[in-house]
């Protein structure tokens, strides 16, 4: 007998047990599933069901007689042809403060002319920024991504695109820089202040990390200038340090996630070590000052922590843990950060310089740290209901978003 092949849509009022009763009809007749997508908005039901039936008239009579006594609309488009497969898969990520019309336009219009075809769409977070994961079939991924890129360079937004696949969801070690990254500070500059040379050493860093000097010569001068600095003074640094927003929640949820946490920067140890262990972040290296008698000799000890030395601490932290280096996640700002980003899975521009953003996998330019959640995958909703059933973790204020629509 001649099978069909038909694409049932039912819409109307959500309530329970609409789709348990749609597939005993379904069931008796015989029908099968090719595919299902259901999503219920503001407790409005959309239920899409392809199926392959004999009989086609018998089984729309009886599903037009359930929708009649469900007080449900229900369309039929009976295809030619059993579905094709898809192709590959991709994710898409959209973050901003506001995601409108003209933000999702441009970016559906950049996947269509890269050859995808967006298959759903789900929003991951209303704040502290508002996110949507966009899933997409087909489509050439590099094609795709140089029209995203093109497309959010006019837009408040950010926007990502992965290859979907099981090393998406199967991170397993983060590697974070911490000075602009895990805190909003440069802790030199800090320290410069402390000394009186916050013009000299503010240049030299911001020329550092963008790339425009070497990064071990602009450190060996910036930590000659705090020559005599005393540790009255390092002790008051320490103090005004200030975590990136959604420091906590990021890390506190990476590491419920089971992800193995370390830090690395070109700062000092005597203030990202106390950070770590703040946090409870596993792994740190950074720079150490010599301190003699009291007060900074101007001079480092040991090995300097530059860009290539942060590349070899995130695969010597691999190798211990037995992380391959696609389950690896880096986020940084600066020139330094470039070779450890690279060596990364997935490596994130985290409000970095042009030079970072423009070699880096992706980039956020929102000024929270846990947007980083969203890119991969993660839903605020699961974050905060973590939060609720712990009653002793450190909770940071939540942030009214302007423009976000309400609940």
């Amino acid at each position: 007998m001649d099978r069909s092949t038909v694409l049932v849509s039912v819409h109307g009022a959500d309530r329970p047990g609409i789709t348990a009763s749609l597939m005993d009809v379904l069931s008796d007749t015989a029908a099968d599933i090719y595919d299902v997508e259901q999503i219920v908005v503001r407790g409005r039901l959309t239920l899409n069901v392809l199926i392959e039936v004999s009989g086609e008239r018998a089984t729309i009579r009886d599903l037009l007689l359930f929708g009649w006594d469900n007080d449900l609309h229900l369309e039929f488009e009976v295809l030619d042809e059993a579905p094709k497969q898809a192709g590959p898969m991709a994710i898409v990520t959209m973050i901003g403060m506001n995601v409108g019309p003209k933000e999702f336009g441009a970016v559906a219009a950049a996947i269509a002319a890269g050859g995808g075809n967006i298959e759903r769409i789900y929003r991951l977070s209303r704040y502290p920024v508002v996110s949507y994961e966009l899933v997409v079939s087909s489509g050439d991924v590099a094609a795709m991504r140089a029209g995203l890129v093109d497309a959010v360079a006019r837009l408040p937004i950010d926007v990502a695109i992965q290859p979907d696949g099981l090393l998406r969801r199967a991170k397993r070690l983060m590697v974070l820089d911490v000075d602009s990254t895990l805190i909003e500070d440069e802790v030199i500059d800090l320290l410069a202040e402390e000394a009186g040379v916050g013009d000299e050493v503010a240049e030299l860093t911001a020329a550092a990390m963008a790339g425009e000097v070497g990064f071990e010569d602009a450190l060996g001068k910036r930590v000659a200038l705090l020559e005599g600095l005393d540790e009255a003074a390092l002790d008051r640094v320490a103090e005004k340090i200030t975590l990136t927003k959604g420091a906590r929640t990021f890390i506190r949820t990476v590491k419920r996630l089971g992800l193995v946490t370390a830090v690395i920067s070109g700062g000092f140890s005597r203030f990202t070590d106390a950070v770590a262990e703040e946090l409870g972040i596993e792994y740190s290296l950074a720079n150490t000052l010599e301190v003699e008698d009291g007060r900074v000799t101007g001079r480092l000890t040991d090995e300097i922590v530059d860009g290539a030395a942060k590349a070899r601490f995130l695969r010597s932290v691999a190798e211990a843990e037995g992380v391959p280096l696609a389950q690896v996640v880096a986020v940084g700002d600066g020139a330094n950060d470039l070779e450890m980003l690279a060596a990364a899975g997935l490596g994130i521009a985290f409000n970095a310089k042009p030079v970072v953003n423009g070699s880096a996998d992706t980039a956020l330019t929102v000024p929270y740290l846990d947007a980083i959640l969203f890119l991969m995958g993660v839903r605020r909703e699961h974050v905060d209901a973590a939060d609720a059933e712990d009653a002793d973790y450190d909770q940071e204020p939540l942030i009214d978003v302007p423009g976000t629509p309400p609940v």
